[in-house]
């Protein structure tokens, strides 16, 4: 994907990502890398700004003290949606009649319950777990599904339920397959994410599955976040798509890892 193809959100999302990762940002760098013009930037900056994301300065903008937040749910849905489309196509058809699944609460997992097949769809095909509310939602619309629902203090900006009555009761079961989404992946950092109790759940999930699947669009490789979860090599297959950077694809692959790219 060129540059200047990519919408507004996309970029509005990739600026606040860069002053969490840079420490400051300047509005003429971001005309150049972005092709948009200066009163663009200066919108985004702005609303960025309202949305607590950053804080504007003299020719730019900086990080906002001890904020790691990135995009809510909500942001996120509208993000990389083509691709996130076709690796939970590629998820889903990994899923066989009575697998016991878990799911955490990303948008590209819930693209995966949105592409099961019909007929794993009734009840007592497959066992599901989640913490997120709209993947809850969106498998409550099928005929008598099995899923179960985890508990816990529900986090408005992820719509999900974390802290101790989650893991508690993660603890209590077993699973075949664990999907994980991530919001930055490096090779030494691993998977990471932005919250403390959202990087425990998907920990103690991977921890309960015989077999662990990290779900990210190419955007996420190389960007590091806040809170780690679990090493590259933790995993046992990456569904990603054709844009991921080829270098890193190699070193994940030379680890074991197998790598799909949609």
């Amino acid at each position: 994907m060129v540059m200047n193809e990519i919408n507004t959100a996309e970029r509005r999302s990739q600026i606040a990502q860069m002053v969490i990762e840079k420490g400051q940002v300047y509005v003429s760098d971001l005309v150049e890398k972005f092709k948009v013009s200066e009163v663009s930037i200066r919108r985004d900056l702005t609303l960025l700004e309202k949305a607590r994301r950053l804080k504007r300065v003299h020719g730019g903008a900086i990080p906002i003290p001890g904020n790691f937040r990135t995009d809510s749910f909500e942001e996120k849905e509208k993000l990389h949606n083509e691709a996130k489309e076709r690796i939970g196509q590629f998820a889903a058809n990994l899923i066989t009649q009575g697998n016991i699944i878990l799911l955490d609460s990303g948008t590209t997992t819930l693209q995966i319950v949105r592409t099961i097949p019909s007929f794993l769809r009734v009840s007592n095909m497959i066992t599901m777990v989640t913490n997120s509310m709209p993947l809850t939602q969106e498998v409550l619309t099928w005929p008598s599904p099995n899923l179960t629902i985890l508990g816990g203090i529900y986090l408005p900006d992820y719509q999900a339920t974390v802290g101790p009555q989650t893991l508690n009761q993660l603890q209590e079961l077993t699973a075949d397959i664990a999907f994980l989404g991530t919001d930055g992946l490096t090779l030494e950092g691993g998977a990471t994410t932005a919250n403390v109790l959202m990087a425990e759940v998907d920990r103690m999930m991977a921890d309960q599955a015989q077999k662990t699947v990290l779900v990210t669009d190419s955007s996420k490789f190389g960007r590091k976040g806040f809170v780690p979860v679990k090493k590259v090599s933790s995993y046992h297959m990456i569904i990603t798509d054709v844009d991921a950077p080829e270098d890193m694809v190699k070193a994940i692959r030379d680890m074991g890892v197998e790598v799909v790219l949609v």
